[in-house]
C-alpha cells in the first residue's frame, strides 16, 4: 500500500464502525455500498461543474475575442501602445483563472478518485481502480490515455499567448 493509499484509508474508514458492530454483516457492506456510490456521483458532478466551468470561460473568451475583431473592422487599428497594456492584464488574468480552476478541479477530483479506489477495495469488484485506471497506465503513460484535465488545461495557455502575440502586434 503507498503512503498516500494508507492516509485515505486511515481517513475514510471510522474504526469506532466496523462490520462487528452491525446487526448484519449484509447491512455493513450495504452501507459500504451505499456510501461509495454517493463519493462517485460527487466525483461525476465535479466533472460536470468544470465543463460548465469551460463552456462559461470559452464563450467569454469567444466574445472577447470577436469584440476585438469587431473593433478592429470599425477602426482599422486598435488602442495606442500604453493603453492596450490594462485590457491584455485582464484578458491574461482571466486566463490565469480558468487554468487555476481547471487545475483546482484536477486536484479535487484525483483525490475523489483515490477514495473511491479505497472503497472498492471492500468491495466484490473494482471496475474502476483495479480495472480500468490500471489498463489506461493510471495517466501516466501517454500512448494508452491523456488525461483530459492536461489537455483542457492547455487551452487557457493558448490563449494567452495569444493575446500577447496580439498586444505585440498592436504595440509594434
Amino acid at each position: 500500500m503507498s503512503d498516500s493509499s494508507a492516509v485515505i484509508a486511515e481517513g475514510l474508514w471510522n474504526e469506532a464502525v466496523s462490520q462487528d458492530s452491525y446487526p448484519t454483516k449484509d447491512e455493513y457492506q450495504e452501507h459500504v455500498l451505499k456510501q461509495y456510490e454517493i463519493c462517485v456521483e460527487m466525483a461525476d458532478r465535479i466533472s460536470a461543474r468544470r465543463s460548465i466551468a469551460n463552456v462559461f470561460f470559452l464563450t467569454l473568451h469567444t466574445f472577447i475575442i470577436g469584440a476585438l475583431g469587431i473593433a478592429y473592422m470599425q477602426n482599422g487599428a486598435f488602442l495606442q501602445n500604453w493603453a492596450v497594456l490594462f485590457p491584455l492584464a485582464s484578458v491574461l488574468a482571466l486566463c490565469f483563472l480558468w487554468w487555476r480552476l481547471l487545475k483546482s478541479y484536477e486536484q479535487l477530483n484525483t483525490a475523489k478518485y483515490k477514495v473511491i479506489g479505497e472503497f472498492e477495495k471492500r468491495l466484490p469488484a473494482s471496475p474502476y481502480w483495479s480495472a480500468e485506471w490500471k489498463e489506461l497506465g493510471e495517466g501516466h503513460n501517454r500512448k494508452l490515455y491523456v488525461p483530459l484535465t492536461h489537455v483542457e488545461q492547455w487551452v487557457p495557455k493558448i490563449l494567452a499567448l495569444v493575446y500577447v502575440a496580439g498586444a505585440l502586434l498592436a504595440i509594434l
